[in-house]
């Protein structure tokens, strides 16, 4: 199997140039057509770590997949770094579509996405968005704004979110008379900030040899908290969301409720929800068997549905 890297230009209005790697499944023939599946990565992550396993798997299946690094993320271009503005992260899903329509290998008609933490719920306001995604794939599903709203395990109402929108607030306040833009964590930073077991994997996971990347420093702009706090993944899927849908999530993981509620919202009558037992929501990133069980799910899901 071989891989290509690529430079896709933007064409909404972002001005953005994404980077993005292409892998090829065995006996790849660039003179045939082939089901494609974009790969979506975690907030504060990059194409190199979970999402790049993911589409690494797929393409073993006979899948053309593609893993990207977010606008102003990455290897990406863009202005702030580590902006985590979640309707251009969504936007992006459909920018990478833009390009794979442009490939003579591609077939158009079989475009599916999938996405891990908040690349779920970015692939998912994708599919909302665009008719081009033929179907989604969820692991770890993040609802970005019902995280940073309703609490990692549901426990706050969305009033007493009110705080953060101030403190996005007064860090665009503070942005517009600085040359450094203030910051805002998106996992852990430091292993004792973690409030539990399944938090500290997410520091680890970014911050150690677990899984680190230096083009992944695990924080967005704190003025980003002004998109993320009223933002839904999930926004009209009771009406939009009707492609066919597989979240897998892990029985232990604090987040599972993310994914409940994607299946019980999609309007789609064909979704389905996986459990994975035994695993939290950072070991479905890279711990090798409960990586394996989710494709054995992930890879039939899209040879059926594409």
């Amino acid at each position: 199997m071989s891989q290509q890297a690529v430079k896709i230009e933007t064409k909404n209005g972002q001005g953005i140039t994404i980077a993005a790697v292409i892998n090829f499944p065995a006996g790849f023939d660039e003179n045939q057509s082939y089901p494609t599946i974009v790969v979506s990565h975690p907030g504060g992550g990059v194409k190199e770590q979970t999402a790049g396993l993911y589409a690494k798997k797929l393409a073993e299946h006979g899948f053309v997949t593609i893993a990207y690094d977010a606008s102003y993320q990455g290897e990406s271009t863009g202005l702030p770094r580590q902006l985590e503005n979640p309707y251009i992260r969504t936007e992006d899903v459909s920018s990478v579509i833009d390009y794979l329509t442009t490939l003579s290998y591609v077939d158009n008609n079989r475009i599916g996405a999938m996405g891990i933490c908040a690349g779920a719920g970015y692939t998912a306001n994708a599919a909302i968005n665009d008719r081009r995604i033929k179907a989604i794939g969820t692991v770890s599903a993040v609802n970005i704004g019902q995280m940073f709203r309703n609490g990692w395990e549901n426990t706050v109402k969305d009033a007493d979110a009110i705080p953060y929108i101030q403190a996005g607030t007064d860090a665009r306040t503070a942005d517009a008379s600085s040359d450094e833009f203030q910051t805002v964590p998106l996992a852990p930073m430091k292993e004792e900030d973690a409030p539990n077991e399944e938090l500290r994997q997410a520091w680890e996971y970014y911050h150690t040899p677990r899984c680190e990347h230096p083009n992944a420093p695990g924080f967005a702009t704190a003025r980003s908290l002004t998109q993320i706090i009223t933002y839904d993944a999930y926004n009209k899927a009771e009406a939009f969301l009707t492609q066919p849908v597989l979240a897998i999530a892990g029985s232990n993981a604090g987040s599972k409720w993310m994914s409940d509620d994607l299946v019980e919202r999609a309007a789609s009558s064909d979704k389905k929800l996986y459990v994975v037992d035994g695993a939290n929501h950072m070991e479905l990133y890279d711990g090798e068997n409960y990586v394996n069980e989710a494709v054995s799910q992930l890879a039939p899901f899209f040879q059926e549905k594409l």
